[in-house]
């Protein structure tokens, strides 16, 4: 039994949006100010923000503000963030039971979706993901990427492959006003594409871009987006999703007009959105990715397809999947791998059809990785009405060691140099500084030791002189 006389104690493992999100809506929920409540934010990189940082294009600043709200949650003083702590090894989950009453996963989908098809491991088949982590500078990803190919593939109608086929079709120039890492800049200088392919195995009515993103592309004076006429296509499931959602009906129209309008001069590099186009084999030679074979689809009157049974072999030397993003299958805990999220009823962990007390999770690795970043609120506020109700109901853990200060206690005794939010605002000033002196807003540091160095010096141990 929880002992209501103290604050509420919550682990959140995740201090991206969805963490983040959960915290806001504990603090903000009656019952829960009326006892008091006490966060501790688990993040396993060295600082916050999950996706935001690691996930969205260098180029999306204006969704990169999105961390200004997230700032000004992670400032209340009922919150602290504890960063370069993994769960699993760091702490564990008997640890997290002996310190807080109840402990929210929210660790989100870093890894690439499998797409079962001849060739997928052939090299240069890469996950979009793993590009992603690279232009992001996520320190735990190699600091080089192979550019070689003149002629690419990517695979998906997602923003995630929109991201991707825009970073290779920009010039490295194009895309150093932003916060991208010197490595990263002399990677996509030396990137030789020239030619990049999305494929979908549907039409515009179907294609999951949002319109933004598909405006986007062709705002580079060096890319010319190019559509075939004969992929505008509808049948009446499409009539019906294009009358029923003003956002399909913008994506549709968008791609119109890019498969009408008259060929863009300066233009150096080509980026083609392919539609009925369905991915069967990646080719090879001598263990290399030498072409993509797709077959023709057609519509069947609901807005799904059929195959026709006519291919088509493209040339292209690089193959990127972005067809869906995976979570991670966490220790200690249910995790179903099919689905790829933990099993939960509204936000409660379950395992073979019981509740795991004190045990939930919110997010991506809630209910998988689909919807816009805003969409984890609606997550958040399920599960936290579901740890009021059970702190209600005196249905929480009873940790043996609540205090605030017996975690941080546990983590120095590991030796463990974690970081804070403190350490941010320090790692944050570093990254604007070293941007300032380059003209740039900012410049983010890729490598963990020299993030801990910005962030948390005295923790940092430096060789004797």
């Amino acid at each position: 039994m929880s002992d209501i006389s103290r604050p509420l104690r919550v682990a959140i493992i995740g201090a991206g949006p969805a963490g983040i999100y959960a915290a806001d809506a504990l603090m903000k929920s009656d019952t829960a100010k009326d006892r008091g409540v006490s966060i501790d934010l688990y993040e396993r990189m060295p600082a916050p923000f999950g996706l935001i940082r690691y996930g969205v294009a260098p180029d999306h600043p204006r969704i990169k503000g999105i961390i200004t709200a997230l700032h000004k949650v992670l400032d209340k003083p009922e919150v602290r963030l504890l960063g370069n702590v993994d769960y699993g090894t760091d702490i564990t989950l008997a640890e997290l039971r002996d310190h807080y009453d109840a402990v929210i996963f929210s660790t989100g989908a870093t890894d690439d979706r499998a797409l079962g098809i001849p060739g997928i491991d052939l090299d240069g088949s890469y996950g979009a993901a793993q590009f992603v982590a690279w232009y992001d500078g996520h320190p735990d990803f190699p600091r080089t990427w192979p550019l070689e190919a003149e002629k690419v593939a990517v695979i998906g109608v997602g923003n995630v492959a929109l991201d991707v086929a825009r970073v290779l079709a920009k010039t490295g120039d194009e895309l150093l006003p932003t916060e991208i890492p010197a490595n990263v800049y002399e990677g996509l200088k030396a990137n030789k594409a020239i030619e990049v392919h999305v494929f979908g195995r549907r039409g515009p009515a179907q294609a999951k871009f949002t319109p933004l993103e598909l405006k986007e592309l062709d705002h580079s004076p060096n890319i010319e987006v190019v559509v075939n006429p004969e992929d505008i296509e509808y049948d009446e499931g499409s009539a019906v999703a294009r009358r029923s959602s003003k956002i399909t009906d913008q994506v549709a129209t968008i791609i119109e007009n890019y498969a009408i309008r008259e060929p863009k001069q300066g233009a150096i590099h080509k980026l083609f959105l392919h539609f009925f186009e369905n991915p069967t084999e990646i080719l090879g030679a001598d263990g290399r990715v030498v072409g993509l074979r797709t077959e023709r689809t057609e519509l069947d009157g609901t807005g799904n397809v059929k195959p026709t049974g006519r291919t088509t072999d493209w040339d292209v030397a690089a193959v990127y999947r972005a067809v869906g993003y995976l979570s991670d299958n966490l220790p200690q805990i249910p995790f179903d791998q099919q689905a790829g999220v933990i099993p939960n009823e509204a936000g409660r962990v379950f395992d073979e059809g019981r509740h795991v007390t004190g045990l939930y999770t919110t997010g991506w690795v809630k209910r998988g990785p689909v919807g816009l970043i805003g969409h984890t609120k609606g997550d958040a506020n399920e599960t936290v009405d579901c740890i009021i109700e059970d702190m209600t109901n005196e249905a929480l853990l009873s940790p043996a060691s609540p205090a605030e200060g017996a975690i941080i206690e546990l983590l120095e005794s590991k030796g463990i140099p974690f970081t804070t939010w403190d350490g941010w605002y320090r790692l944050d000033e570093h990254e604007r500084a070293l941007g300032a002196a380059e003209g740039r807003e900012r410049i983010k540091v890729v490598e963990r030791e020299d993030m801990l160095a910005a962030s948390e010096p005295d923790k940092v141990s430096r060789p004797s002189v």
